[in-house]
């Protein structure tokens, strides 16, 4: 099954996301639904019977505390054109490099991770500097959230986009 590494959010958080969801300059893509909004902490793609087992039982070892993340800013990958909108969270890096080093003897280490929530899939923009600037004009208060867990989910796909269901979570204390 396809699996990965996430944060959900609060119920109050995604109704503060879909509000900026909103305020985005016009393209042709899709908006992310509100159910399916989550911070990705690492992907680990198809999974089989036998390392679920090994990835559950490293995952019970990782004992963080609880902490605030918050969302900061809003871009778009890539610079040359605009694929996906994401907002910005910081704070989760040490949750994410536990996860990593946990997993280390069964996945590679992550090169750069930056955290951040896909609020958008872009497919097309008439005009990408137009797109851009009206983008960058968009101003976010500080949104802050509390984070005492984080979850191994499974993700299939279907022709109406994702379905993502929790397989396991870890509570920080």
């Amino acid at each position: 099954m396809r699996c990965f590494i996430s944060i959900s959010l609060p119920e109050r958080i995604k109704k503060e996301i879909f509000d900026i969801q909103e305020k985005l300059p016009k393209f042709d893509g899709k908006l992310t639904e509100r159910e399916n909004l989550h911070l990705t902490l690492k992907f680990l793609g198809e999974i089989d019977g036998e390392r679920m087992g090994e990835i559950k039982t490293q995952l019970k070892k990782i004992k963080g505390k609880s902490f605030h993340a918050s969302i900061n800013s809003i871009g778009a990958f890539s610079k040359s054109f605009p694929r996906i909108i994401w907002l910005e969270i910081k704070g989760v890096e040490e949750l994410q490099k536990s996860i990593d080093e946990s997993l280390a003897g069964i996945f590679r280490k992550e090169k750069r991770f930056m955290g951040h929530l896909t609020v958008a899939r872009v497919k097309r923009v008439i005009d990408k500097s137009t797109f851009f600037e009206y983008l960058s004009r968009i101003e976010l208060e500080k949104i802050s959230f509390k984070v005492d867990k984080f979850c191994l989910m499974k993700s299939t796909l279907t022709p109406k986009g994702p379905l993502y269901e929790e397989i396991e979570g870890y509570p920080l204390i």
